[in-house]
């Protein structure tokens, strides 16, 4: 019998480690994954920020309560199946724990795609549910596994926003601002943003010691660093794309602004031990966003795979620009998968650089 290893957090103190071992147990129509490798990035910090408010800690439950799973995207293959339809060696990208293993429990199986209908997974939203099988993907290429990994969810999120902003006329804005410029998915959203000659003028804060490196890229009409926000232009209306969910940035930009802050989207919380919001943030324009949710509105608006479709095309687009500045280090075993983790936690990890992690 197959021994799982998970890697687990304390929800309220993500500092806080430990390594359970459990056995694995097929019933009829359940498949093993090994989980082969996947990306670790500010993202997942935020997936166990905001875990039990969106729900995350629930995909992967775990024995006792005070703890949890961080999900992760990345690779896994089929190593033992009791189902008729996956075959052992199948191979799938999607989302997984941070652990060695996960027992799955496939429904609406398609040549292309399957649904990982396990009971805990049920009430959460489809796009986590669902797994690419991708030795079957027309074109698949397995030397973009690593930028898929790493921006893939990323860029994703990105076309959603980009897509959101302009379905809602951007908000009647002038400009669009984007603190913490030099994430990934600030930079995915500045690509797309950069193809639409509609969308307004682009804006990134980010941190004196990354200025250089954003400026480089081409993708802001300007950068700020966060000691400049006072120079951002306070006659124009603006949107505000939060990445970082630092209370004293956005309390600044809002009062600032004022009646131009037209809206702000709250999406990440890269620097969450500064979350919280202060006494000149403006809670009536703001609003957490949520990528699942717009994709299930662009399902039901442009029928189904449209989204995909176009999504898709924009990833592909934007990873292959983006391979000039991404790099990769690797983490493997228990001790390294621990160390890479602390170093995304303590945003002790470059702007241009992802872990690729696995048991």
């Amino acid at each position: 019998m197959t021994s799982i290893t998970e890697f687990q957090v304390r929800k309220d103190n993500l500092g806080e480690t430990r390594i359970e071992t459990r056995e694995a147990s097929l019933k009829d129509g359940e498949v093993l994954a090994k989980v082969d490798r996947f990306a670790l990035t500010a993202n997942n910090v935020t997936y166990g920020v905001v875990g039990e408010r969106i729900g995350y800690w629930k995909f992967f439950p775990v024995r006792e309560e005070g703890f949890g799973i961080i999900p992760v995207w990345g690779f896994a293959d089929i190593v033992e199946s009791n189902h008729p339809d996956i075959p052992v060696g199948d191979r799938l990208y999607g989302y997984w724990p941070m652990a060695s293993h996960l027992v799955m429990a496939p429904d609406k199986v398609k040549p292309e795609r399957l649904i990982d209908a396990a009971s805990c997974r049920a009430s959460l939203p489809p796009v986590y549910n669902s797994y690419a099988r991708v030795r079957n993907e027309p074109g698949y290429d397995g030397s973009m596994d690593k930028e898929r990994m790493a921006l893939f969810p990323l860029y994703a999120t990105s076309y959603c926003l980009y897509d959101f902003l302009k379905d809602n006329d951007w908000f009647g804005a002038a400009q669009i601002i984007i603190p913490s410029a030099s994430s990934k998915t600030a930079i995915g959203t500045a690509y797309a943003l950069k193809e639409d000659a509609e969308a307004p003028k682009r804006i990134g804060l980010t941190s004196a010691r990354n200025k250089p490196a954003i400026e480089a890229l081409g993708l802001y009409d300007d950068v700020l660093t966060y000691d400049e926000i006072e120079n951002v232009d306070a006659s124009a209306p603006a949107v505000i794309i939060d990445m970082s969910g630092d209370g004293g940035v956005l309390g600044r930009l809002h009062k600032h602004l004022g009646d131009n802050m037209k809206y702000t989207s709250n999406v990440g919380v890269t620097h969450y031990t500064a979350a919280g919001m202060g006494p000149d943030f403006i809670p009536e324009r703001s609003a957490m966003f949520f990528a699942p949710g717009h994709i299930q509105k662009r399902a039901s608006d442009w029928g189904p795979g449209e989204f995909e479709k176009r999504a898709g095309a924009f990833w592909f687009k934007a990873a292959m620009e983006s391979k000039s500045w991404l790099n990769f280090r690797d983490a493997t075993g228990v001790g390294e998968v621990e160390a890479a983790w602390r170093d995304v936690l303590g945003g002790k990890t470059p702007a241009d650089t992802v872990w690729i992690a696995g048991f």
